[in-house]
Parts: structure tokens; sequence; C-alpha cells
């Protein structure tokens, strides 16, 4: 830790070379997971290649980069379906990459998926590692990769390139990076609805920072007052040595990595220039509410038309209500009481991890990032069975089991990750094969 008159080290840079060892190690376990899918599917006369293309959510996804938004499902109970609901980002590089390539759209979009989630991992990793060092950052990447619905990281979704973007726009806010932390925002504001905790964090860093730059600035006045005032009433060998004093202040390149959350990391940079990280902050909800309102404009509902979309697919805001009502109807028999259990065990562990982070200090631009994805995936009234994979991009609540892991020895580590390796991937097998990820 440091405080506002210490100079830091510069945060380290995101060489592929220092985040290696847990690319690899991403690699494997997904390779795994992989392999496991194929071996079970091909036991079960299921094709892998289609359940990680052609279901729920890529289907969607698909149609939109081959035939444009306007597609809309009408149910029976009259519920409407439409793919204005599905933001852009995905299909539009799923399109890019069937025009530049012979891969067909279900393709492109597995290839997007698969390269982000090596962005993903590449991100986790280098926000791990500048709050925490390297070995944290290689465990934090792989407890990402062996949680249970890790297999959707290598489907045709949204979840690893919002992932990828987040992660590294978190890390430009963390570095002092403030353009680029804004136009990643951006960008992951165009990939899901959930960019809006994105958005939050670059928004708290940059509100932070300014009120500690005036806050800073008005302590230098007044201790710069002070000293005149003393100077001025003592001998010249007492101005040489406020004179020398000053000297040994951090000036220049030094004061540039100056912390503006001495309370929780030292390596925000201090003193960035206004208009960089206005621009940032101004960047950072362009995508979100450029989307929004154009669906508004699509639909002739105004602003709020995209929330009529979400209402279409039963997806809104209530707090929580629905989702403890779903728990609560587990209880209503014996075998569904054990799943009632397990929900309630699982909400309470992420809200341990969550308040653990918290006592652990960490920066505070994950705290809101992560918070907010919290917040949105279970005060949501969205179908259940899709909240485990909308809790996957909260990827610093994993940090404390990653530090807990990463005090092992390295043989116990890595026998510890082989295990549940192979647990999540036998399990994403059978979810996959299942009821899968809505």
């Amino acid at each position: 830790m440091t405080d506002l008159e210490t100079p830091v080290a510069a945060p380290p840079g995101p060489a592929p070379r220092r985040a290696a060892p847990a690319l690899l190690g991403y690699v494997a376990v997904r390779a795994l997971g992989l392999f496991v899918l194929a071996v079970w599917s091909a036991a079960r006369g299921k094709d892998a290649h289609t359940l990680l293309t052609a279901r729920w959510d890529s289907l969607w996804y698909t149609r939109v980069a081959e035939l444009g938004y306007g597609y809309e499902v009408r149910l029976p109970n009259g519920d409407v379906h439409s793919n204005l609901a599905f933001f852009p980002l995905l299909p539009w590089l799923e399109r890019l990459l069937h025009a530049l390539t012979p891969l067909s759209y279900a393709d492109a979009g597995l290839a997007v998926a698969l390269l982000a989630s090596l962005a993903a991992a590449w991100g986790i990793f280098a926000v791990a590692d500048v709050v925490y060092g390297p070995r944290v950052g290689v465990c934090a990447v792989l407890v990402w990769a062996v949680l249970p619905v890790g297999i959707v990281q290598s489907m045709a979704y949204s979840e690893s390139l919002f992932t990828a973007l987040a992660a590294w726009s978190l890390y430009a806010v963390l570095t002092g990076r403030w353009v680029g932390a804004g136009a990643l925002a951006a960008l992951a504001g165009l990939t899901r609805p959930v960019g809006l905790a994105v958005v939050a964090a670059v928004w708290t860093a940059g509100v932070v920072s300014f009120v500690r730059d005036r806050s800073r600035g008005a302590r230098e006045q007044s201790a710069s007052d002070v000293q005149g005032a003393h100077d001025g009433e003592h001998a010249p060998e007492a101005s040489s040595a406020a004179r020398a004093r000053r000297a040994l202040q951090p000036t220049g390149a030094h004061q540039a990595t100056r912390a503006p959350y001495p309370a929780y990391t030292p390596y925000l940079s201090y003193g960035a220039p206004v208009r960089r990280r206005a621009l940032g902050m101004l960047l950072a909800p362009a995508g979100t509410a450029a989307y929004v309102l154009w669906v508004g404009h699509r639909t002739g509902e105004g602003p709020l038309g995209y929330l009529d979309v979400q209402a279409g697919w039963r997806n809104g805001f209530d707090g929580g209500y629905a989702f403890a009502r779903f728990v609560a109807d587990k209880f209503t028999s014996f075998p569904s009481a054990a799943a009632g259990a397990g929900l309630i065990v699982g909400v309470g562990l992420l809200l341990w991890l969550y308040v653990t982070g918290l006592r652990q200090r960490q920066p505070l631009p994950l705290l809101v990032y992560t918070g907010v994805v919290l917040a949105l995936a279970l005060c949501a009234s969205s179908y259940f069975g899709s909240k485990p994979r909308l809790l996957m991009p909260a990827f610093p609540v994993l940090f404390p089991l990653a530090r807990a892991l990463a005090r092992l020895r390295t043989g116990r580590s890595a026998l510890v990750t082989a295990g549940v390796a192979v647990a999540s991937a036998v399990y994403g097998a059978f979810w996959l094969n299942g009821s899968g990820p809505p």
C-alpha cells in the first residue's frame, strides 16, 4: 500500500510471455472440457459441434449476423421474442469473419468466442497480476476456467467476448489508460446489457480521481501557504531546509504514478490529464446508449423501447423477488428441496466472496463492476436457468479463491486445479447435453 506522497513503480505490462503460464493452463482446461463434451455427445448420439454453435442464443446471434434485425417469434401466451434483445457486437464480428473467411456464420461465431475466451483469460490475468502479482493472476484464470458453467466460454455466446472487453477495460482503469478504458467499455456496452457494470466502474474511478485531485490540490495549497508564512518568519537556513524538503518530493514521471485510490491499490496512475479522464468517461456509456436509443427509434417506442423488447422476453429488474419465489417454490417437495438449498448456498457463497474481496481491499473499480454484475444477474426476473452463465463475467469475485489457491504449494495447487477441471468438464458435458445454458 502507499499514500499520496509515496512514489510507486509502474505496473507490469500485459506481455504475452508474462501471461503464458495462465494462457497455457486455460487452454488445457478448455481442451479437456471440449474433449469430454465430444466423447459424451458421441455416446449419446449427439453432435458436439451443433451443441456449441446451433442452440439457444447462438441461433439468435447467427440469425442477426445473416439477416439483420427484425426477426421475432410470437408465442401462444402473447409474449414476443424479438432479436432486438441481442446486442450487435458479436453478430457484427460473425458477419465480418464470415465475409473474410470460408467459415459459416455459426462457425464464425464459435471462432470469435474461442478467440475472445483467450483474450478474456489474458485480461483476467492482467487485472489480477497488477493487483496481486503473477501467481494469483495464473490462479485467477484457472479458477475462472474451471467454473461449472465454463463450457459456455467455448460456445458461440457473447459471455467470453464481453468478459474480455470488461477485463481489459478494468485493466486500463487500474493502470490509468483512461481513453482505452472508455473505448473498451463502449464496446462492452455493444455486447451485453450488463455493459452498464463496466460503465459504472469507469465512472466511479473517474469521479473519485477528480475528487482526490481537488482534495490534494487544496491540501497542497494550504501547506504552501503555511510554509510560505513559516519561511518568511525564520532565518534563511530554514528556508533552505524547506527547499531541500520540497526537492525530495516526487515529481514528473514519479508523480504521475501516484495512486488515486491509495486505500485500495497503488497501481492507479495519479494526475492523468483531465481531458483524457473526461474523454474516457464520455466514451464509456456510448455503446449502450447508442444501441438502446437505436432500438427505441426502430420500435417507435422512444428511449424506453428496449425495455419493452426485454419485457417481451419476460426480462426485467424486480430486485430479486422473482428469483426468491423461484427458490422458495423448490421447497414444496423433497427432491427439489435439495436444489433449492443448493441455490441458497450458491448465492450465499457469491455474497461471501464479494464481502471477502471488500475486506481484502480490492480496487474500487473492481468492487463496483462485480457488484453491478451480481445485482443485475441475481435481481433480474430473467429465466432462472440462465443465471449461472450471466454471473460468469463477474470474475473479480473469484479473486479470494485465487489468492487462497496461490498460497498452496505448487504441486498441491496443480492437483486441486486438475481435480476440479475434470469435475467441471464432466458437468459441462452433462449440462450441455441436457438442459444446457438457455
